[in-house]
């Protein structure tokens, strides 16, 4: 089945919600305890600002949302609308590295292309705009994506006793 992509609106904000708890709760089971799938609905989700400033794409499989994804030139690395130490301050492309954020997978798409079509598209977008690099806070979950697609681990650190990674992927 072919994916298409679109920038998200504010009216996908309840599906993306929905699809975001469905992912957390299943796509983490294998990686982390019920406590920190717990805990991990306190930081992740839908930050509706990259849906404002046009760099969240939804990835779609027979106009069903199969994904969700984006980019930021904000300093805000990871985290939803509910999350403390949001930073809306804007990067320097010239210096700071553009943040990859909020991807979500539903998980009948796993390993269909979904997460790789995302990050092809917010490398683009992100280089067009000037920068050299891309960085991201990835779950266990993730990680094996995105060292795929070039990042590198250069960190693992943790939020609410759930283990995530800074990586980092020149562009």
């Amino acid at each position: 089945m072919p994916l298409t992509h679109r920038l998200a609106t504010a009216a996908d904000e309840p599906a993306l919600r929905a699809l975001m708890t469905r992912a957390i709760d299943q796509l983490q089971a294998d990686f982390l305890t019920p406590d920190q799938i717990a805990a991990s609905h306190a930081f992740m989700g839908l930050d509706s600002r990259l849906i404002e400033d046009g760099t969240y794409f939804v990835v779609e499989a027979d106009r069903a949302i199969a994904g969700c994804g984006g980019w930021s030139r904000r300093a805000t690395a990871y985290g939803g609308n509910h999350s403390a130490g949001r930073d809306d301050r804007m990067l320097d492309p010239a210096t700071d590295a553009a943040k990859v954020r909020a991807m979500y997978t539903h998980p009948d798409h796993v390993r269909k292309g979904v997460g790789t079509l995302i990050l092809s598209l917010c490398e683009t977008a992100a280089r067009a705009e000037g920068f050299a690099a891309l960085e991201l806070s990835a779950t266990m979950a993730g990680a094996p994506l995105y060292r795929s697609f070039g990042f590198v681990d250069v960190r693992p650190f943790s939020d609410s006793g759930v283990p995530l990674i800074l990586m980092r992927k020149p562009i």
